[in-house]
């Protein structure tokens, strides 16, 4: 069986150790006992986004319980307005998010704030609260599109939100270099989970699967995304993404559902070792099936990551590849709706301190 945790160290290529694992997992799959799919994630950073938390992993997403803010959210009265947070991008990346936002129907104002990129300046949280409290808002939902709640900028979120957390030099240098800051608002806010798991994530994979085949029981599938740095937020995802590619299987039909992260920030070391996983897995399920494996990104926007660094991590493997990110789909704006209904219910992730 393969572990769901990678190796911290890099396996060379020929090594005992990696041809052991190989021929072990190998065996599995020709034998029939399939393992539980592996896991993934993603969207495209900025160029100095490589060196943060690389070895600290990122606040595990506690529920708020009884506390004054989620009191206060919960006797605000009228329809929530909503902030979506994404990482941000180039143009083309932004704009598929300000695309779900105009796509959202809540019964109250929809904004974007980015967190980096070109259009962070202009999109500064603190300016996107001000803006909702001038038009009349009472209440905010704070949605992070982010593939996952275990990251470095889901933290930056909470910490925007007005949640304790502390975030790490790198983290606090993005927010400084863009001029975004913790907002000065008397209006309550709550904040939602990321992606996770959420079944929206599975309705976009599935359609993304069955247009790359029309015979997916004679193909194995391998979901590939960008991912965490440490072990530990790397378990949480492959906990969440199981989930979902568990459905997608369900629902395609494919011989073999496997999921894997290519782990874009961390250091190089680590990061080779899991495009070596990523290879052997694709090896792996060829063998299985005795056909080309068809490789979906699980990126959130179009971006380098999905372009050109997958592409390129498995060439020469027996695979085909097709960028297509999770934007656009108009799931995504069901999944935001979806995550506002919850704050409103109660069943939100976050709620932050009012100042």
């Amino acid at each position: 069986m393969i572990s769901t945790v990678s190796s911290p160290r890099a396996v060379a290529p020929n090594s005992s150790n990696r041809r052991g694992r190989f021929l072990a997992l190998t065996w599995s799959l020709l034998a029939g006992a399939v393992p539980a799919p592996l896991a993934a994630q993603g969207q495209t950073h900025a160029q100095d986004h490589s060196q943060h938390a690389a070895s600290t992993p990122a606040s595990a997403p506690v529920t708020p319980g009884n506390s004054a803010a989620a009191r206060a959210f919960a006797a605000a009265s009228g329809t929530p307005a909503t902030i979506i947070v994404a990482h941000g991008g180039d143009s083309v990346w932004n704009q598929h998010v300000l695309d779900v936002a105009r796509q959202v129907k809540t019964g109250a104002p929809v904004e974007v704030s980015f967190l980096m990129g070109p259009a962070a300046a202009k999109t500064r949280f603190q300016d996107v609260v001000a803006r909702l409290e001038k038009g009349g808002a009472s209440r905010i939902v704070v949605v992070p599109m982010l593939v996952s709640s275990y990251s470095g900028h889901y933290d930056q979120i909470r910490y925007l939100a007005g949640d304790s957390v502390t975030l790490d030099d790198m983290m606090q240098h993005h927010l400084h270099m863009a001029g975004i800051e913790k907002p000065r608002t008397s209006v309550p806010m709550v904040m939602t989970k990321a992606i996770d798991s959420a079944p929206e994530l599975a309705d976009v994979l599935t359609d993304r699967a069955r247009a790359m085949t029309n015979a997916p029981r004679e193909h194995a599938l391998l979901i590939v995304g960008h991912g965490p740095n440490s072990a530990e937020d790397y378990a949480h995802w492959m906990q969440n993404l199981r989930v979902v590619a568990d459905s997608v299987k369900a629902r395609t039909g494919y011989r073999d559902v496997r999921l894997e992260m290519v782990r874009d920030d961390a250091p190089a070391h680590v990061r080779a070792e899991a495009v070596i996983r990523v290879r052997e897995l694709i090896d792996l399920q060829n063998q299985l099936t005795g056909r080309e494996v068809m490789v979906v990104p699980v990126l959130l926007s179009r971006g380098v990551v999905s372009r050109s660094k997958v592409a390129n991590d498995i060439a020469g493997t027996k695979s085909r590849y097709v960028a297509e990110t999770i934007l656009p789909h108009p799931a995504m704006a069901r999944w935001v709706e979806s995550r506002v209904r919850d704050a409103v219910s109660g069943t939100t992730v976050r709620a932050a301190a009012q100042r």
